[in-house]
């Protein structure tokens, strides 16, 4: 009974960590990691991954230049040794066995789709013809290409994997922190990171601002440049290593103290359909007001603002029946029940026709005109870049990092990035794959030079 225990064990440890069901397998797979830790470290990625189960097969799609492909293998294969080790510890011929069985096989023809594609990227990498995926896709049984890529000096990679790491990252820093204002929104984020698949992501750095009562500024940047991000550690959502305080005061340290006094409007709302407008808002007044509001003081400030909003011919409506453009404004006027000092907004314009949005965004107008501060993200900045009083650029530098390439006036801006719309400002810090110009790294430094000027 011990030894059956102990050999299904040895099983285990096999398929784990060699991918191996016998001794023979279990050397060719030992050579295969030996190959893989040497191909790694050509690559950029140190080299004991290779040793870890599941985490070097996303390892070896970013030596491929395949993360996204690397990611949905990773998961697979993760699967599929999960099946094994149930099948192993399994009575064969049982239900759970053969339904393992099963799902082990349509895992396999999933994984080949994936794994031709990574080894594809490889040999793209090395400057290698595609035959060479048929050798990698039996390099763990035969490991013919692991050994000649990874000890042959004939075989080199084109560039490093982008592994991003504290310890490895050259950038240029401004080092220019923010004065803080005792009246307004100070920004000094050093950085904000993640763990995500087995490495640590550096998704925002060295952002600092000052912004003063009554403006009103956008948020511009392309596709995972960190916009939504960088507002979610603004408002404290998502804490990075960072001093956010907003009138003096630091917005983590007094996080449930100052919470209602920053309003946050996400692109997607959430909002009961069953109830009417004027309930939504008197819910929202019951959590969101001070206990000191009697029940009069909350309703005038719900009608108040239904007023302010254009709300009140509909405040008896299901919020269900209401129009894209009406459930807009309800869910901006729900976060200003509080009469919030920093309001921010995630595209709160999408969906809605040009007419309805600028209608929006004069709202927006007059709400910063009252002395709040107002942050917006929108995809259609050029129709109602005139409202604004700055525009915020983020871009992606070359480690992917969100970095800031411009804070100051909207006509400023045109004239830094030498360009006439807000559209061509963000195309010109686009990577080139995304359609950009690809000069991010060039405008991040030009502004820090502005800073130091």
């Amino acid at each position: 009974m011990e030894a059956a225990l102990g050999a299904k064990i040895l099983n285990v440890l096999r398929i784990t960590f060699l991918g191996a069901y016998n001794t023979t397998t279990a050397i060719l797979g030992a050579i295969y990691l030996i190959s893989l830790w040497r191909l790694f470290v050509k690559c950029g990625v140190k080299g004991w991954w290779a040793l870890v189960p599941v985490a070097r097969v996303y390892k070896l799609a970013l030596c491929a230049d395949r993360e996204q492909e690397g990611r949905t293998l990773t998961t697979l294969n993760a699967a599929n040794i999960l099946a094994n080790v149930i099948m192993i510890f399994t009575e064969s011929g049982s239900i759970i066995y053969f339904g393992c069985a099963l799902i082990d096989f349509a895992l396999f023809f999933a994984m080949l789709i994936y794994e031709v594609r990574v080894f594809r990227g490889l040999a793209r990498m090395f400057n290698r013809r595609k035959l060479w995926v048929l050798l990698w896709l039996v390099a763990e049984w035969f490991p013919i290409a692991p050994l000649l890529w990874g000890f042959s000096k004939k075989y080199q990679p084109l560039w490093k994997a982008e592994e991003i790491r504290d310890d490895d990252v050259e950038e240029f820093f401004s080092g220019r922190k923010a004065a803080v204002l005792q009246e307004g929104l100070t920004i000094n984020l050093e950085e904000r990171t993640a763990r995500e698949f087995f490495r640590k992501k550096t998704l925002l750095r060295d952002i600092h601002m000052a912004i003063e009562p009554g403006h009103m500024v956008l948020l511009l940047g392309g596709s995972g440049a960190g916009k939504t991000t960088f507002l979610n550690a603004v408002n404290g959502y998502e804490r990075a290593r960072a001093e956010v305080t907003l009138n003096g005061r630091n917005m983590y340290k007094n996080y449930k103290e100052m919470q209602y006094d920053i309003g946050f409007v996400p692109q997607a709302d959430l909002i009961r359909g069953s109830d009417t407008v004027y309930r939504t808002l008197m819910d929202t007044a019951m959590l969101r007001l001070p206990n000191s509001f009697s029940r009069s003081e909350r309703k005038d400030r719900v009608e108040e603002v239904m007023e302010m909003f254009g709300l009140t011919p509909v405040q008896h409506n299901l919020v269900s029946k209401l129009s894209g453009g009406q459930r807009k404004r309800l869910s901006i006027a729900m976060e200003f029940i509080p009469n919030p000092t920093l309001f921010i907004l995630d595209e709160p314009d999408s969906g809605l026709d040009g007419v309805m949005a600028r209608e929006l965004f004069k709202q927006l107008r007059k709400i910063a005109d009252q002395g709040k501060i107002i942050i917006v993200i929108t995809h259609t900045p050029d129709r109602v870049a005139d409202l604004f009083d700055d525009v915020i650029v983020l871009a992606k530098d070359a480690k992917r990092t969100g970095r800031l390439a411009w804070f100051g006036p909207v006509d400023e801006a045109r004239t830094f990035f030498e360009r006439n719309t807000m559209e061509e400002i963000v195309k010109s810090v686009n990577r080139e794959e995304e359609g950009g110009d690809g000069l991010a790294d060039e405008f991040i430094v030009k502004y820090a030079e502005v800073q130091h000027a």
